[in-house]
């Protein structure tokens, strides 16, 4: 869950970008093009590049960094005027990178997709600054509620159904850990600031709350939705029915206390279904949304988006990448053949997908998700010091719930303030 010359586009240069698009120049069949990914999309990038290089003149070369190593070398590559041509950078970060006039503005040339209309909105809204588009979707995930049936079968549950409301999940729970020997009800991972943005929030939004105003500028930790969202967490925890080490667990255990096969029910992404799959057949697993207290469904749209840094020499030839990376052959035999959730909403149902419904609920969640849109972001939600999690360790672990609502919605609006 982590991670800045703006070219001004005439009609003139839509028309010549075009006529590029269509007959490669001989620099497009020489000048290799570079491509930044950070270190999760490694496998993605690799098969996406591999089958571009394999139709294309024009050649990639990818480097893969540490996550959190892509915002530094970004700063420096730009600042030293050797930006890489193109970037995948987790989705978050773009509001601010744009802000920061560390991105090309490719407006006018997101508008000439054939299928602008149908790519995660998401991503879209998280890629746009001040009504410019600076980033489209290179990968996606979907926030989901994971159930293991086997557990559900044992306490009694309806193993094909999984829970709607807060009130199931809670009752849910208590059944499946009174199971004893080991089994918890419900888990989450405590310690990691990232992982609950990705699958806490999107229990607040189902409710019809949120946690920051769509511009951005106004926290709204400090409403009925999240006191009670917090509340829930609270009885869980202290009713023991999550698994004692969620209070410590930085992420390293964000899905491997799921696959010991020992827990009920815990919020994770699409990534979880190829891995349970792949590597852990033996669990007998759901999925379904995250549920609002009384109903509805919540979801956190993550990933990766595309963005071409100030200061790429190709910029038209760069977007010709993106170009293809939406065509239905690719989104469908490079994306949802593999199980990775398609950019496109209207390819949530596919041939594919039609042979697990899993993965059409994670898409449909995925496209019905939502990301928090801050120029502070990081600052707010993943500092694992923070106002975020100090909020979730005081109001769960401590029982200080009020408290922890009111310290971080001061502490966070001051950070607001500062961008």
């Amino acid at each position: 869950m982590n991670r800045f010359s703006k070219i001004v586009l005439t009609v003139v240069v839509i028309t010549a970008a075009l006529s590029v698009w269509s007959k490669p120049s001989a620099a497009q069949s020489t000048d290799k093009l570079t491509f930044w990914s950070r270190d999760s999309d490694q496998a993605l990038v690799t098969t996406l590049v591999k089958a571009w290089n394999a139709s294309h003149p024009q050649q990639i070369d990818v480097t893969i960094l540490p996550g959190d190593q892509m915002l530094p070398k970004l700063a420096t590559s730009i600042a030293g005027g050797e930006a890489p041509d193109m970037l995948a950078i987790d989705l978050i970060f773009t509001p601010a990178l744009a802000a920061n006039d560390q991105l090309s503005d490719i407006t006018d040339l997101a508008k000439t997709l054939p299928n602008f209309a149908t790519l995660s909105p998401s991503h879209v809204r998280l890629g746009t600054y001040q009504d410019k588009i600076y980033a489209l979707p290179f990968s996606a995930e979907g926030s989901i509620l994971l159930w293991n049936k086997d557990l559900y079968k044992k306490a009694g549950l309806d193993p094909e159904k999984g829970p709607t409301t807060w009130d199931e999940i809670y009752q849910n729970a208590k059944k499946i850990t009174a199971l004893g020997n080991g089994n918890y009800g419900y888990y989450f991972a405590g310690a990691c600031a990232g992982c609950n943005v990705f699958t806490f929030i999107p229990l607040i939004w189902a409710s019809g709350g949120d946690v920051i105003s769509d511009d951005g500028k106004t926290m709204k930790l400090n409403t009925p939705e999240v006191k009670a969202a917090l509340e829930l967490y609270r009885k869980l925890w202290s009713e023991k029915l999550i698994a004692p080490g969620a209070q410590t667990d930085t992420g390293t255990d964000f899905l491997g206390a799921f696959l010991t096969g020992k827990i009920g029910m815990t919020g994770s992404g699409a990534f979880a279904i190829s891995t349970l799959k792949n590597e852990h057949p033996e669990i007998n697993f759901g999925v379904t949304y995250l549920p609002g207290q009384n109903g509805g469904k919540g979801s956190f749209a993550g990933g990766d988006n595309f963005v071409i840094p100030k200061g790429s020499k190709h910029v038209t030839e760069a977007f010709e990448f993106i170009k293809w990376l939406y065509t239905d052959d690719v989104q469908l035999e490079q994306y949802a053949k593999t199980s990775s959730l398609p950019l496109r909403t209207d390819l949530s149902k596919n041939k594919y997908f039609d042979l697990d419904a899993r993965l059409t609920t994670n898409a449909q969640a995925m496209a019905l998700g939502r990301t928090p849109y801050s120029l502070a972001y990081n600052e707010v939600f993943n500092d694992p010091n923070g106002p975020w999690l100090n909020m979730m360790q005081t109001a769960i672990f401590d029982g200080k719930v009020d408290e922890a609502i009111k310290a971080a919605q001061d502490s966070a609006t001051q950070l607001l303030a500062t961008k």
